[in-house]
């Protein structure tokens, strides 16, 4: 028995030191154009479901039908998400095009809305995900998932009709407390990669 478990520690030990080398070697491709190893892939995949569902389940969802959350998520929406989540008829963006894992494109497919809120306030690490909870308020993310859960739903002129609406009323987002906005306008990247000069990127949505 001593013999096995000694056995056992070496090769621990051993285990324990080639990670140490490979991980400081460098050899490792870190960056996004290479995708990881099918075995990795999967791993970080059940990893991350799992975990978005055990820690979502005890989210509360509250009523999503008022028209004011709905158009408040989407003008919050077009302006924090778009360039990266797309909207409907919307070609891939260069910021979607080139994030690794590419974000989902929440225009083709529902989002529970627990998980969509926790995700949303919380972000998801190495994905490119930001959690907006850090810098926003829980009625503010209620309102984006309250668009999300109508925005399958939508044709692209639908899209552009309530982005436009929710300009008109006044329901641009600001940022912490700076007042920054993304400038976003009704409609705008509609069917197109968003021009950089009018819509401000940020890779890391």
């Amino acid at each position: 028995m001593k013999r096995w478990l000694s056995s056992f520690l070496v090769l621990v030990l051993i285990a324990v030191i080639g990670i140490v080398v490979f991980v400081s070697s460098g050899l490792y491709r870190i960056g996004a154009a290479t995708p990881h190893w099918p075995l990795t892939e999967s791993l970080l995949h059940t990893l991350r479901e799992r975990s978005i569902e055990r820690h979502a389940q005890g989210v509360a969802v509250p009523p999503l039908d008022e028209r004011q959350m709905v158009l408040k998520g989407a003008a919050a929406y077009d302006e924090m998400c778009v360039v990266c989540h797309l909207a409907p008829g919307m070609q891939p963006t260069p910021v979607h095009t080139g994030l690794y894992p590419q974000p989902p494109k929440l225009a083709e497919h529902g989002i529970e809305p627990k998980t969509a809120f926790w995700v949303v306030k919380h972000g998801i690490k190495m994905t490119g995900m930001p959690a907006w909870g850090e810098t926003h308020g829980d009625e503010e993310l209620w309102n984006i998932v309250a668009f999300l859960d109508k925005l399958p739903e939508m044709s692209p002129q639908e899209y552009q009709d309530i982005v436009a609406q929710a300009s008109s009323a006044g329901g641009g987002h600001g940022h912490g407390t700076s007042g920054h906005t993304h400038g976003a306008a009704a409609g705008q990247g509609q069917g197109s990669a968003p021009a950089s000069g009018n819509r401000q990127q940020h890779p890391q949505e």
